[in-house]
């Protein structure tokens, strides 16, 4: 049995059950909807069909991250019952929740010299995130320590990738990511805008396709080019959407035809109130393990 506990942010968006059965700790970050705050405790307070559906209608929402003193309250239990910790953060990129826990861990090795605390910047999101976390608990499960653990996910987390596309540009437009009229002309072209998270970990829009038909076909043709072993890919692929699940559904069956060597059926999860937050309803995300990301 490991001696070490594994720990993420609930923003790697794999689903509570997702996470309690592979035995990875979590801690929530926080969102607002029509001013009420709620953990973003992966569809507890709040199922995601109601989230997507009150954004859909006009609710407000913001999040809000984990805070030094949330990551020492979270961490100390574990490091009072003698287990040494990794914990791998939402990316710096789109949060400053790694500098919280680094400064929370250095508090606490203050009282608890004789314990390792590993902080990792994902550089990642979402269940690419979860991607991650999911592969050590496998190398954990399979004996490896936690110095192995630490020093594979340095060196691999970039190899993770995670492409994005939009059906809704509405959402862009109202978070100041598009102009209005950008957002009006994309719009009436039927524009889906495909992104991917660049090697600082920050979200980049790469091109602009007309009709989600191409765009569906698009996304896996970068999967193609970039997975480890191209359509010899043989590691796990998950997906995540906000509340289009048919868009979803069809990413995963067309990758599931072009890759026959993966590792099981492509896992589809919800992107979380989080990521969701700023999103909105109409995204989906495709990740998998290939070449280093380096831009």
């Amino acid at each position: 049995m490991s001696d070490f506990v594994l720990s993420c942010c609930s923003t790697a968006d794999l689903g509570k059950e997702h996470f309690d059965a592979r035995k990875i700790k979590y801690i929530c970050f926080h969102y607002t909807l029509d001013d009420k705050v709620y953990p973003d405790d992966l569809g507890q307070s709040i199922p995601f069909e109601e989230f997507y559906r009150r954004m859909a209608e006009g609710s407000e929402t913001s999040t809000s991250q984990v805070n030094i003193n949330e990551y020492i309250d979270h961490f100390t239990p574990f490091l009072e019952g003698g287990n040494d910790i990794l914990h791998v953060c939402l990316s710096s990129g789109l949060s400053g929740s790694y500098n919280s826990a680094c400064l929370a861990a250095d508090a606490l090795k203050e009282r608890f010299p004789e314990r390792k605390i590993y902080i990792v910047d994902s550089l990642g999101a979402s269940s690419g995130y979860g991607l991650l976390m999911e592969t050590l608990a496998d190398m954990r499960d399979e004996g490896k320590t936690i110095d192995e653990l630490h020093e594979w996910v340095e060196k691999n987390k970039l190899r993770l990738h995670h492409w994005f596309f939009s059906t809704d540009l509405s959402f862009y437009v109202k978070g100041g990511r598009i102009s209005k009229a950008a957002g009006f002309v994309g719009t009436v072209l039927n524009i889906c805008p495909l992104l991917n998270m660049d090697f600082n970990g920050k979200l980049v829009p790469r091109t602009k396709i007309r009709t989600k038909k191409r765009v569906i076909k698009e996304i896996v043709a970068r999967m193609e080019e970039n997975a480890e072993g191209g359509l010899d890919y043989s590691g796990k692929c998950f997906i995540c959407q906000s509340a289009c699940m048919e868009d979803a559904k069809e990413v995963a069956s067309l990758v599931e035809s072009r890759f026959k060597k993966l590792n099981g059926k492509v896992l589809i999860n919800y992107i979380g109130t989080t990521i969701g937050s700023h999103t909105g309803p109409g995204t989906v995300a495709l990740f998998f393990f290939g070449k280093e990301r380096v831009d």
